[in-house]
């Protein structure tokens, strides 16, 4: 499993992204929800994350530049996901179906992600 910490752009700002392949789903705060569009559930889920349950109410589009590269997918909305190892607030953390939809591979020992798999297109079959 590997942990990559770094920027991505979202409406022309950066916000701290954990890129983590431990969790399956996408996380994004709810101060950062609001600036983008969302909707409610009719029934709430809870979620376990970083030792907490969470009640998942809302989900957001998140329309992002991940190393200027066009990404987008849906995410949980939380309260807050929680510091990194440094103490830095975390705004948005990117799961394994996200990277793995969009070709992103996390490189651990160099601390950074591999774009070069990013997709041309999307085929279905």
């Amino acid at each position: 499993m590997g942990r990559i910490k770094q920027n991505i752009e979202i409406r022309n700002k950066k916000y701290w992204a954990l890129f983590d392949t431990g969790a399956r789903n996408t996380y994004i705060t709810q101060n950062l929800s609001a600036e983008l569009p969302t909707s409610e559930f009719r029934v709430t889920n809870p979620i376990s994350l970083g030792g907490k349950t969470h009640t998942i109410k809302k989900v957001c589009l998140l329309d992002c530049k991940i190393k200027g590269l066009n990404v987008n997918t849906n995410a949980f909305v939380l309260d807050e996901i929680g510091n990194d190892e440094d103490g830095k607030k975390i705004d948005v953390l990117i799961g394994a179906l996200l990277m793995q939809q969009w070709g992103i591979i996390p490189i651990p020992e160099k601390e950074d992600i591999d774009m070069s798999h990013y997709p041309k297109e999307f085929v279905e079959f």
